[in-house]
């Protein structure tokens, strides 16, 4: 009791220096800040903020440069649009960035830029060669003519397309014939000579879609070749395949090879070492697995060896970078509900007695910009703050800050306190959650509970930070929020994650179940205002608890959620995601059990509580009749419900306008029905 009121004093306290809460208008205002790159001499930091203009319903990124050593930061542009810095060269004091697709130059404060080429086309996802003699970069190629004017020119105004195989729409977008591929020219003096196409007549992908970026495709640095990552299959292959490769170019011969022939899994994100001696990159084992555990690879070039490094660690990593000198590598990964830095000292096939995990804290670690002598750049974020840069010093493992753009609005902020709570699952295994309470919280009052679902479904949940599904702005509402880390999670072992694949209602819904009873035990959740929120998987579990909560919720939310597992199979375009997850196809003499037991829509007869369902129309991971057929049960059923339609938008919300109507509808929903 003691500990209670000693608690809530400080908070009161706390509350009385920073009155202002966060709201879904103070959020979207919010800089968000990313890394760009740390200047090969390591004395500066180029960083890119992105504001939304509300109005305008679009976003700006300004990029700044800051001395490694600190001081003030030097805005770089001032014109709208979206820009990326390529090099930095502290000796001649010049920037060459990207900008509206060409290559740009200007002085180290922004002043004196210079447009460098006027390529006819966007040079996307460009790289310079170490040299200076080359550059690469994607564009799309018309391979297939499956959209009515390629295939009769005399149509131009048609709008058919016509598919004889599998594969014909992807995220958000129907496919048009046209594919990503790298072309590789010379370059000199701003003047660039004729692209060659180094995936011919290929109907293929490089960068990977839907969500490639330059890192699908870099130098060796000796500049002789490209190494780029593509998933050489298409049709039916394509739709059940997860099997990338690494293909290494030869800029002399014209020549490719396959890397990576006997890997069957994701091979992704290649990084040579400083010399390009040894290239590492991020490996699954098992085709058609998206979740698998993603292990680090090592090749050597001289001894043509291949070390796992990471074979032998029960986690899984997120992403990597080498150091300096090219003989550490540090790396990302989820480790009990934070993302934390790990570091490989020894990278041979010893490399699991020198792995070793760098930071710790109540923050998610979310990117490895670059490194300056004995200090990484990182970017770090946590529940209640969004990604500012930090630079690490690994002699001492102290962090401190580089940027503080959000700082002046976070002062002025009452922050809910996020504490972790251990949880007893119904099979007796310990289940990490977090708690979330409201800014002004006091134990002696009782609030409405949210459980918050995660999706993925083997998506971690650390210490992110979201402008969608933001804790902080639940809990300045004045709910408390419970997100538990149920199976399926990485962070807790490789087993931990697999379990959720082929029982996606089964121990996950009592993982879920075990946490909101369990927070409900406490003397200041109301027991009768308790309800379920989430999206993707997250929405099907919403969809599933409908039916299976024995009166424990008041009122749902399910954002982009799988209804019927029967027709989501047939219209959904990643079908080794669901061949995987589910087990197979609903029909032929094995059918899956999970069709019968785990598909929310056949316990329609049990739903009796107030539903809100969103739906974007642009979804092809979650089609759109999977929200519909939700909201015309609840409706035909007399349930009170209410459906969210975002015509604009995909299995997310990008559009920063109808962000704020989601958020809008979110709270007004949870009011009417909390």
């Amino acid at each position: 009791m003691k500990k209670l009121v000693i608690m809530s004093f400080i908070l009161a306290s706390n509350a009385t220096i920073a009155q202002e809460r966060m709201t879904p208008e103070l959020l979207w205002s919010l800089g968000r800040v990313s890394g760009e790159l740390v200047s090969d001499n390591g004395e500066s930091v180029i960083y890119g903020v992105t504001h939304f203009d509300m109005e305008e319903n679009k976003s700006n990124k300004k990029l700044y440069r800051i001395p490694f050593s600190g001081g003030p930061a030097v805005e770089l542009n001032t014109e709208d649009g979206a820009k990326s810095v390529i090099a930095v060269d502290d000796v001649s004091g010049k920037i060459t960035y990207l900008d509206k697709g060409q290559i740009w130059v200007m002085n180290s404060d922004g002043s004196s830029k210079s447009q460098l080429t006027n390529s006819e086309s966007e040079l996307n996802n460009l790289r310079i060669s170490p040299d200076g003699k080359h550059i690469l970069f994607s564009k799309e190629v018309l391979i297939s003519k499956v959209h009515s004017p390629d295939r009769y020119p005399e149509l131009k105004k048609s709008n058919a397309y016509v598919f004889d195989d599998l594969n014909y729409r992807h995220w958000d977008t129907w496919e048009d014939g046209k594919y990503q591929h790298i072309f590789v020219a010379d370059y000199a003096d701003g003047k660039i000579g004729t692209p060659l196409d180094i995936m011919p007549n290929e109907p293929y992908d490089c960068p990977q879609m839907p969500f490639g970026g330059s890192e699908d495709a870099i130098w060796s640095p000796d500049s002789k070749s490209i190494v780029y990552v593509s998933k050489k299959k298409a049709g039916k292959e394509y739709a059940v395949s997860t099997n990338t490769d690494l293909y290494v170019y030869s800029i002399s011969a014209g020549n490719t090879v396959n890397l990576t022939p006997n890997l069957k899994g994701y091979d992704t994100s290649p990084e040579f070492n400083k010399d390009g001696s040894r290239i590492s990159w991020l490996s699954m084992s098992e085709d058609g697995n998206e979740s698998d555990k993603n292990d680090l690879l090592v090749y050597d070039f001289k001894s043509k060896s291949t070390v796992n490094l990471t074979k032998d660690w029960d986690g899984t990593v997120a992403s990597f970078k080498w150091d300096l000198k090219g003989t550490k590598i540090y790396f990302l990964a989820a480790i009990k509900g934070t993302e934390q830095l790990f570091e490989i000292s020894q990278v041979t096939a010893a490399s699991a007695k020198s792995l070793k995990q760098v930071t710790k804290g109540q923050f998610d670690i979310t990117s490895i910009i670059g490194q300056s002598a004995n200090q990484l750049v990182l970017s770090r974020e946590d529940m209640n703050h969004a990604s500012e840069l930090f630079k690490l010093n690994l002699k001492t493992g102290s962090l401190s800050t580089v940027t503080t753009v959000n700082k002046a609005v976070y002062d002025k902020l009452a922050m809910g306190k996020v504490t972790e709570r251990h949880i007893r699952t119904s099979d007796n295994k310990d289940m990490l959650a977090w708690v979330i309470y409201p800014p002004d919280f006091d134990p002696s009052k009782k609030y409405p509970t949210l459980l918050y679902c995660q999706g993925g479904p083997q998506s971690a949940l650390s210490q992110f930070y979201s402008f969608r599904w933001n804790f902080q702005l639940m809990a300045a509402n004045g709910y408390i929020i419970i997100a538990p880390n149920r199976r399926g999670m990485p962070g807790y072992g490789v087993e931990w994650n697999k379990q959720i694949s082929g029982d996606w209602g089964g121990q996950p819904m009592r993982d879920y179940l075990a946490a909101i009873d369990d927070i409900a035990k406490e003397p200041y959740v109301d027991k009768d205002r308790l309800g379920a929120v989430g999206a993707s998987y997250g929405g099907y579990s919403v969809y599933m608890l409908a039916g299976i909560h024995e009166k424990r919720f008041k009122t749902f939310i399910a954002h982009d959620g799988l209804f019927d597992l029967r027709s989501w199979y047939g219209t959904t375009e990643e079908l080794w995601f669901a061949n995987k997850d589910i087990g197979g196809p609903y029909w032929g003499a094995n059918v899956p059990d999970g069709y019968k037991k785990f598909s929310p829509i056949e316990y329609a007869d049990k739903w009796n509580t107030p539903i809100m369902i969103v739906q974007g129309g642009k979804d092809y991971r979650v089609p759109i009749e999977q929200g519909l057929e939700a909201f015309q049960l609840a409706q035909l059923k007399g349930i009170k419900s209410r459906l969210l339609y975002l015509p604009d938008e995909n299995h997310w919300v990008v559009s920063a306008q109808n962000a704020l109507v989601w958020q809008t509808e979110f709270f007004k929903w949870l009011k009417e029905t909390l």
